[in-house]
């Protein structure tokens, strides 16, 4: 199935939850804000929730520094 994740197009199976996707893409859920459907989606949710044909995601990574 195809998502839009931060304004480009990816083909990920069906079932594929947020932190699986976050996984795959190699990026630590610890210090990202998701946005799915223009709904923040917290946290502990990312196990729960299954992507599905043409979502689409904002994922925010958290960077430190000045």
């Amino acid at each position: 199935m195809q998502i839009t994740v931060n304004d480009e197009k990816l083909e990920c199976s069906e079932g594929t939850s947020i932190a699986k996707l976050l996984e795959e893409l190699d990026i630590d859920m610890r210090f990202v804000a998701v946005e799915k459907n223009r709904k923040i989606i917290p946290r502990t949710q990312f196990n729960e929730i299954k992507l599905q044909e043409s979502d689409n995601l904002e994922v925010v990574t958290f960077v430190g520094g000045g």
